[in-house]
């Protein structure tokens, strides 16, 4: 997971809610659906991942046979779309590329599914591994996001292409990252550098 976030770019969340369907190898692209402002974008799926990432898509399609031969297999899905596909929860492309390990009750609907992980997992595993690390500044999954931007920048990627990986509506939010570009405060360099 902590991959895809710096690798593509993700949200935790949208990570976390990606459907086996939302990953295309064939492109090698990623399709995130109902982002932040409620929209759809597309963004990278890492060359580096096509060994790793099918090995979690066999895991999760295990656990789902699993789940349908004891009667459950069904995720949430939108209810107007569960309205008109009554069935497609239990196909496979709607599962969750990191469904959870057990079976839960939703609070809201009383009905027993497997949902996908839970945030807080991947949380407490990157502070963790920060602090294991030796890192003297706070580190969530996001700050992944953040270098994703900044790294594709550094090498001379197009500002409006970040812009659009990262499903950003105002260019202004992805100048943001141009800053670490930059060398000291307002890009001086120090005379003692040279």
């Amino acid at each position: 997971m902590a991959q895809l976030l710096y690798g593509s770019g993700l949200r935790l969340m949208e990570c976390l809610r990606l459907c086996v369907k939302d990953v295309d190898f064939g492109q090698q692209h990623i399709i995130v659906r109902d982002a932040k402002g409620f929209k759809d974008r597309v963004t990278l799926l890492p060359s580096s991942l096509t060994v790793s990432l099918p090995q979690q898509l066999e895991s999760a399609r295990l656990l789902h046979q699993q789940d349908l031969k004891l009667g459950y297999g069904d995720v949430y899905l939108p209810d107007a779309l569960a309205r008109k596909y009554p069935n497609a929860g239990r196909e496979w492309g709607w599962q969750y590329l990191f469904p959870a390990n057990k079976l839960s009750k939703g609070p809201r609907s009383g009905v027993t599914r497997r949902h996908h992980l839970d945030e807080s997992g991947l949380q407490k595993a990157v502070r963790r591994a920060a602090k294991e690390a030796g890192f003297a500044k706070p580190v969530g999954p996001h700050t992944f996001r953040h270098c994703f931007a900044a790294h594709l920048l550094e090498a001379g990627y197009d500002v409006r292409t970040v812009q659009e990986l990262l499903g950003h509506k105002d260019v202004k939010t992805t100048m943001v990252y141009t800053h670490v570009m930059n060398k000291g405060p307002l890009g001086v360099r120090s005379p003692l550098d040279g």
